[in-house]
């Protein structure tokens, strides 16, 4: 089942280049990689290239999972999208999110999530991507008022 897909939106409350940078800043990253309520931060890695790759290992109960891609494109601070490989995902499972500014102070995210194993797989996703979203906000909408 790998035309099954995720779409999530969110806008949050920072400026457009905060918010895209933060997918590519491996201390902000780890902030707000959090798709699950008590994850500690996950390690990550980030080479912010087209080509570049990422890591990120997620902790949950005693396990270590890791999460990695490549970058396929990287538009500042318009797009971004990477591979999304992990015990979870199946071959060509891609992320692309579009960055929006709907004035100076906040940014519309569009992420859409593409090829699951299965339906089980996709929801997991949606929910994870859902809060991604909700602590990226609480993460950049605070850097951007200390700033």
């Amino acid at each position: 089942m790998t035309d099954l897909t995720v779409k999530v939106s969110r806008t949050i409350n920072a400026p457009i280049d905060t918010v895209f940078n933060a997918w590519l800043n491996p201390e902000t990253l780890s902030k707000f990689m959090l798709p699950a309520p008590g994850m500690p931060e996950p390690r990550t890695e980030v080479d912010a290239r087209v080509d570049g790759r990422f890591a990120i290992y997620m902790v949950v109960g005693d396990q270590e999972i890791p999460h990695s891609g490549k970058f396929l494109e990287i538009d500042s601070p318009n797009k971004l999208v990477f591979t999304w490989e992990s015990p979870f995902s199946t071959q060509g499972s891609t992320v692309t999110i579009s960055f929006t500014a709907t004035d100076d102070h906040r940014t519309q995210i569009d992420l859409t999530h593409v090829k699951f194993k299965d339906e089980e797989a996709r929801a997991n996703h949606e929910g994870g991507w859902n809060r991604i979203l909700e602590i990226l906000d609480e993460v950049t909408s605070s850097v951007a008022v200390s700033a």
